[in-house]
Protein backbone atom coordinates (compact mmCIF):
# COMPACT_ATOMS: atom_id res chain seq x y z
CA UNK A 1 0.00 0.00 0.00
CA UNK A 2 1.02 3.56 -0.94
CA UNK A 3 2.06 5.60 2.12
CA UNK A 4 -1.19 8.14 2.72
CA UNK A 5 -0.84 11.20 5.08
CA UNK A 6 -2.74 11.26 8.32
CA UNK A 7 -5.71 13.22 6.85
CA UNK A 8 -5.53 11.10 3.74
CA UNK A 9 -5.90 7.43 5.63
CA UNK A 10 -9.22 6.41 4.99
CA UNK A 11 -10.63 5.14 8.80
CA UNK A 12 -13.53 3.84 9.91
CA UNK A 13 -14.03 4.11 13.75
CA UNK A 14 -15.80 1.55 16.16
CA UNK A 15 -17.41 3.17 19.45
CA UNK A 16 -20.33 2.92 21.51
CA UNK A 17 -20.24 4.93 24.75
CA UNK A 18 -19.06 8.42 25.90
CA UNK A 19 -15.34 7.00 26.28
CA UNK A 20 -15.62 6.40 22.81
CA UNK A 21 -16.74 10.35 21.58
CA UNK A 22 -13.70 11.80 23.02
CA UNK A 23 -11.89 9.28 20.67
CA UNK A 24 -13.80 10.08 17.54
CA UNK A 25 -14.20 13.57 18.43
CA UNK A 26 -10.36 13.83 18.72
CA UNK A 27 -9.35 12.31 15.31
CA UNK A 28 -12.30 14.74 14.19
CA UNK A 29 -10.89 17.83 15.49
CA UNK A 30 -7.05 16.35 14.14
CA UNK A 31 -8.50 16.16 11.03
CA UNK A 32 -8.85 12.43 10.19
CA UNK A 33 -10.68 11.17 7.28
CA UNK A 34 -13.31 9.11 9.29
CA UNK A 35 -15.22 7.41 6.30
CA UNK A 36 -17.78 5.52 8.66
CA UNK A 37 -18.67 4.63 12.30
CA UNK A 38 -20.30 2.03 13.52
CA UNK A 39 -21.98 1.95 16.79
CA UNK A 40 -24.03 -0.13 18.34
CA UNK A 41 -27.95 -0.41 17.13
CA UNK A 42 -30.45 1.70 18.81
CA UNK A 43 -32.20 0.48 21.80
CA UNK A 44 -35.10 1.51 24.16
CA UNK A 45 -34.72 2.81 27.38
CA UNK A 46 -35.56 4.77 30.57
CA UNK A 47 -39.48 4.97 31.75
CA UNK A 48 -40.96 5.12 28.78
CA UNK A 49 -38.91 2.35 26.72
CA UNK A 50 -38.32 5.03 24.06
CA UNK A 51 -35.48 4.32 21.24
CA UNK A 52 -31.86 5.68 22.42
CA UNK A 53 -29.14 6.20 20.19
CA UNK A 54 -25.83 5.85 21.44
CA UNK A 55 -23.55 8.80 22.45
CA UNK A 56 -21.04 7.83 19.59
CA UNK A 57 -24.00 7.90 17.11
CA UNK A 58 -25.53 11.37 18.24
CA UNK A 59 -21.89 12.57 17.84
CA UNK A 60 -21.71 11.20 14.32
CA UNK A 61 -24.97 12.23 13.49
CA UNK A 62 -24.08 16.00 14.20
CA UNK A 63 -20.84 15.57 12.27
CA UNK A 64 -22.53 14.11 9.25
CA UNK A 65 -20.83 11.12 9.27
CA UNK A 66 -21.93 7.84 8.01
CA UNK A 67 -23.36 5.42 10.69
CA UNK A 68 -23.39 1.82 10.37
CA UNK A 69 -25.48 0.13 13.14
CA UNK A 70 -25.67 -4.12 12.73
CA UNK A 71 -26.94 -6.64 14.63
CA UNK A 72 -24.44 -9.09 13.99
CA UNK A 73 -20.71 -8.65 12.88
CA UNK A 74 -20.83 -11.65 10.93
CA UNK A 75 -23.73 -10.21 8.73
CA UNK A 76 -23.06 -11.14 5.36
CA UNK A 77 -24.79 -7.53 4.19
CA UNK A 78 -22.53 -5.46 6.90
CA UNK A 79 -19.11 -7.14 5.67
CA UNK A 80 -20.49 -6.39 1.63
CA UNK A 81 -20.60 -2.75 3.21
CA UNK A 82 -17.79 -3.01 5.15
CA UNK A 83 -15.63 -3.91 2.29
CA UNK A 84 -16.90 -1.49 0.26
CA UNK A 85 -15.49 1.28 1.95
CA UNK A 86 -11.55 0.27 1.54
CA UNK A 87 -10.91 1.20 5.00
CA UNK A 88 -7.17 1.55 5.40
CA UNK A 89 -7.41 1.29 9.25
CA UNK A 90 -9.94 0.60 11.88
CA UNK A 91 -9.91 2.22 15.00
CA UNK A 92 -12.18 0.62 18.47
CA UNK A 93 -12.85 1.94 21.21
CA UNK A 94 -15.45 0.82 24.14
CA UNK A 95 -17.11 -1.54 21.75
CA UNK A 96 -18.52 -5.39 21.44
CA UNK A 97 -16.03 -8.19 21.03
CA UNK A 98 -15.22 -8.07 17.18
CA UNK A 99 -14.35 -11.10 14.87
CA UNK A 100 -11.23 -11.68 13.06
CA UNK A 101 -12.77 -10.93 9.41
CA UNK A 102 -13.46 -7.51 10.34
CA UNK A 103 -10.61 -6.76 12.74
CA UNK A 104 -8.35 -8.68 10.19
CA UNK A 105 -10.17 -6.52 7.09
CA UNK A 106 -8.41 -3.55 6.55
CA UNK A 107 -4.57 -3.59 5.48
CA UNK A 108 -3.27 -1.48 8.10
CA UNK A 109 -4.99 -3.78 10.57
CA UNK A 110 -7.09 -2.37 13.37
CA UNK A 111 -5.74 -0.45 16.73
CA UNK A 112 -7.99 -0.43 20.45
CA UNK A 113 -7.44 1.84 22.97
CA UNK A 114 -7.34 0.28 26.28
CA UNK A 115 -7.83 1.85 30.28
CA UNK A 116 -4.85 0.15 31.82
CA UNK A 117 -1.13 -0.05 31.27
CA UNK A 118 -1.31 -3.45 29.44
CA UNK A 119 -0.37 -5.89 29.98
CA UNK A 120 -1.74 -5.29 33.17
CA UNK A 121 -5.82 -5.15 33.83
CA UNK A 122 -7.16 -7.35 30.63
CA UNK A 123 -10.68 -7.52 30.30
CA UNK A 124 -13.71 -5.62 30.74
CA UNK A 125 -13.30 -3.13 33.45
CA UNK A 126 -10.21 -1.91 33.67
CA UNK A 127 -11.07 1.62 35.33
CA UNK A 128 -12.63 -0.11 38.37
CA UNK A 129 -9.94 -2.84 39.68
CA UNK A 130 -7.49 -0.26 39.36
CA UNK A 131 -8.93 1.40 42.24
CA UNK A 132 -10.43 -1.52 43.47
CA UNK A 133 -6.79 -3.09 44.11
CA UNK A 134 -5.09 -0.07 45.30
CA UNK A 135 -3.27 1.27 42.55
CA UNK A 136 -1.83 4.40 42.30
CA UNK A 137 -0.99 4.74 38.85
CA UNK A 138 -2.81 3.44 35.61
CA UNK A 139 -2.93 4.86 31.77
CA UNK A 140 -3.79 4.33 28.64
CA UNK A 141 -2.60 1.88 25.96
CA UNK A 142 -3.09 2.13 22.07
CA UNK A 143 -2.36 -1.67 20.27
CA UNK A 144 -3.42 -3.91 17.31
CA UNK A 145 -5.97 -6.56 17.74
CA UNK A 146 -5.40 -9.86 17.46
CA UNK A 147 -7.52 -12.83 18.49
CA UNK A 148 -6.93 -13.14 22.65
CA UNK A 149 -8.76 -10.43 24.28
CA UNK A 150 -6.31 -7.58 24.93
CA UNK A 151 -3.19 -9.38 24.05
CA UNK A 152 -2.30 -7.75 20.69
CA UNK A 153 1.23 -6.00 19.92
CA UNK A 154 2.01 -2.33 22.00
CA UNK A 155 2.12 0.34 20.09
CA UNK A 156 1.68 3.65 22.33
CA UNK A 157 1.08 3.89 25.97
CA UNK A 158 0.67 7.10 28.56
CA UNK A 159 0.81 6.90 32.29
CA UNK A 160 -2.04 8.54 34.25
CA UNK A 161 -1.86 8.73 38.55
CA UNK A 162 -4.85 7.93 40.66
CA UNK A 163 -4.75 10.01 43.63
CA UNK A 164 -6.32 9.09 46.79
CA UNK A 165 -9.77 11.23 45.92
CA UNK A 166 -10.63 9.53 42.34
CA UNK A 167 -13.34 6.83 41.95
CA UNK A 168 -14.15 5.03 38.47
CA UNK A 169 -15.92 8.19 37.56
CA UNK A 170 -13.38 10.64 37.39
CA UNK A 171 -10.93 8.29 36.61
CA UNK A 172 -12.77 7.66 33.77
CA UNK A 173 -12.58 11.03 32.91
CA UNK A 174 -9.25 11.09 32.79
CA UNK A 175 -8.27 8.10 30.72
CA UNK A 176 -11.01 9.29 28.41
CA UNK A 177 -9.47 12.21 27.88
CA UNK A 178 -5.58 10.64 27.67
CA UNK A 179 -6.60 8.18 25.35
CA UNK A 180 -8.10 10.05 22.76
CA UNK A 181 -4.85 12.06 22.54
CA UNK A 182 -2.93 9.23 22.33
CA UNK A 183 -4.84 7.80 19.63
CA UNK A 184 -4.64 10.70 17.78
CA UNK A 185 -0.60 10.38 18.35
CA UNK A 186 -0.78 6.60 17.02
CA UNK A 187 -2.72 7.31 14.07
CA UNK A 188 -0.14 10.01 13.32
CA UNK A 189 3.15 8.02 13.90
CA UNK A 190 1.38 4.99 12.01
CA UNK A 191 1.15 7.08 9.02
CA UNK A 192 4.56 8.22 8.94
CA UNK A 193 5.72 5.22 9.67
CA UNK A 194 7.89 5.62 13.00
CA UNK A 195 5.84 3.44 15.27
CA UNK A 196 7.39 0.10 16.66
CA UNK A 197 4.43 -2.83 17.45
CA UNK A 198 5.97 -4.11 20.45
CA UNK A 199 4.76 -7.57 21.86
CA UNK A 200 2.94 -7.92 24.84
CA UNK A 201 5.14 -9.62 28.17
CA UNK A 202 3.34 -11.92 30.41
CA UNK A 203 5.23 -10.54 33.36
CA UNK A 204 4.15 -7.22 34.09
CA UNK A 205 7.23 -6.80 37.08
CA UNK A 206 5.78 -9.84 38.13
CA UNK A 207 2.29 -9.18 38.77
CA UNK A 208 -0.16 -9.57 35.87
CA UNK A 209 -3.37 -8.75 37.57
CA UNK A 210 -6.66 -8.80 35.05
CA UNK A 211 -10.01 -6.76 34.88
CA UNK A 212 -13.12 -9.05 34.75
CA UNK A 213 -16.83 -7.88 33.96
CA UNK A 214 -18.03 -6.79 37.23
CA UNK A 215 -21.83 -7.99 37.96
CA UNK A 216 -24.94 -7.59 40.28
CA UNK A 217 -23.32 -10.06 43.15
CA UNK A 218 -20.10 -8.78 42.90
CA UNK A 219 -20.99 -5.34 44.56
CA UNK A 220 -21.95 -6.66 48.37
CA UNK A 221 -19.00 -4.82 50.87
CA UNK A 222 -17.43 -7.56 53.08
CA UNK A 223 -17.11 -5.52 56.05
CA UNK A 224 -14.72 -8.04 57.44
CA UNK A 225 -11.64 -6.82 55.07
CA UNK A 226 -9.86 -3.82 55.74
CA UNK A 227 -10.67 -0.32 55.82
CA UNK A 228 -8.29 0.39 53.34
CA UNK A 229 -9.58 -2.19 51.39
CA UNK A 230 -12.94 -1.51 51.60
CA UNK A 231 -12.42 2.07 50.95
CA UNK A 232 -11.10 1.39 47.65
CA UNK A 233 -13.93 -1.07 46.95
CA UNK A 234 -16.38 1.63 47.25
CA UNK A 235 -14.15 4.01 45.33
CA UNK A 236 -13.65 2.02 42.60
CA UNK A 237 -17.44 0.93 42.20
CA UNK A 238 -18.54 4.94 42.56
CA UNK A 239 -20.61 6.30 40.62
CA UNK A 240 -21.28 2.95 38.73
CA UNK A 241 -21.88 -0.35 39.39
CA UNK A 242 -22.00 0.80 43.31
CA UNK A 243 -21.46 -1.12 46.04
CA UNK A 244 -23.94 -1.25 48.96
CA UNK A 245 -24.50 -3.03 52.24
CA UNK A 246 -28.25 -3.60 53.79
CA UNK A 247 -29.10 -1.21 56.53
CA UNK A 248 -32.78 -1.46 58.20
CA UNK A 249 -33.61 -4.43 56.12
CA UNK A 250 -32.46 -2.29 52.87
CA UNK A 251 -30.12 -1.93 50.28
CA UNK A 252 -27.65 1.20 50.88
CA UNK A 253 -25.58 2.40 48.07
CA UNK A 254 -22.58 3.95 48.91
CA UNK A 255 -21.10 6.28 46.78
CA UNK A 256 -18.27 7.61 48.87
CA UNK A 257 -16.55 7.19 52.93
CA UNK A 258 -13.63 7.30 54.73
CA UNK A 259 -11.60 5.13 56.64
CA UNK A 260 -9.55 4.96 60.21
CA UNK A 261 -8.11 2.14 60.93
CA UNK A 262 -8.08 0.98 65.31
CA UNK A 263 -7.82 -1.55 67.33
CA UNK A 264 -11.04 -3.23 68.46
CA UNK A 265 -12.66 -6.12 69.05
CA UNK A 266 -15.96 -5.37 67.70
CA UNK A 267 -18.31 -7.86 65.11
CA UNK A 268 -17.19 -6.65 61.47
CA UNK A 269 -20.48 -5.11 59.51
CA UNK A 270 -22.25 -3.55 62.68
CA UNK A 271 -22.47 0.09 62.27
CA UNK A 272 -22.45 2.70 65.06
CA UNK A 273 -24.31 6.24 64.96
CA UNK A 274 -25.16 9.37 66.06
CA UNK A 275 -28.35 9.52 64.47
CA UNK A 276 -27.00 13.24 63.46
CA UNK A 277 -23.47 13.50 62.18
CA UNK A 278 -21.78 10.26 60.91
CA UNK A 279 -22.79 6.50 60.66
CA UNK A 280 -19.36 3.78 60.59
CA UNK A 281 -19.24 0.67 60.02
CA UNK A 282 -16.79 -2.03 61.92
CA UNK A 283 -13.85 -3.39 59.37
CA UNK A 284 -11.42 -5.97 60.08
CA UNK A 285 -8.96 -3.04 61.43
CA UNK A 286 -11.15 0.23 62.58
CA UNK A 287 -13.93 2.04 61.78
CA UNK A 288 -15.10 2.93 57.85
CA UNK A 289 -17.36 6.41 57.54
CA UNK A 290 -20.05 6.79 55.35
CA UNK A 291 -20.14 10.17 53.40
CA UNK A 292 -22.60 9.64 50.56
CA UNK A 293 -25.33 7.17 50.20
CA UNK A 294 -28.77 6.12 48.15
CA UNK A 295 -31.38 4.42 49.86
CA UNK A 296 -33.96 2.41 47.74
CA UNK A 297 -36.17 4.26 46.10
CA UNK A 298 -34.77 7.20 47.79
CA UNK A 299 -32.31 10.06 46.01
CA UNK A 300 -28.16 10.41 46.55
CA UNK A 301 -27.53 12.54 49.44
CA UNK A 302 -24.78 13.39 51.71
CA UNK A 303 -24.56 11.37 55.00
CA UNK A 304 -25.89 14.11 57.56
CA UNK A 305 -29.34 14.09 55.39
CA UNK A 306 -29.66 10.66 55.13
CA UNK A 307 -29.52 10.35 58.70
CA UNK A 308 -32.60 12.85 59.25
CA UNK A 309 -34.75 10.32 58.27
CA UNK A 310 -32.88 7.12 59.29
CA UNK A 311 -34.95 4.63 61.31
CA UNK A 312 -32.42 1.54 61.53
Amino acid sequence: MAMKTFEQLRIVFFGTPDFAVASLAALVDAGANIIAVVTAVDKPAGRGMQLQESAVKQYAVIKGLPVLQPEKMKDDSFLEELRKLHADLQIVVAFRMMPEVVWNMPPMGTINVHGSLLPRYRGAAPINWAIINGETETGVTTFKLKHEIDTGDILLQQKVPILSRDNAGTLHDKLMHAGAELLVKTVKGLAVGILNEVPQSNSAGGVLRYAPKIFKEHLHIDWKKNSAEINNFIRGMSPYPTAYTVLGGKQVKIYRAHYQPEYHTLQPGTYDTDRDTYLRFVTADGWVYIDEVQQEGKKRMDIMSFLKGFRG
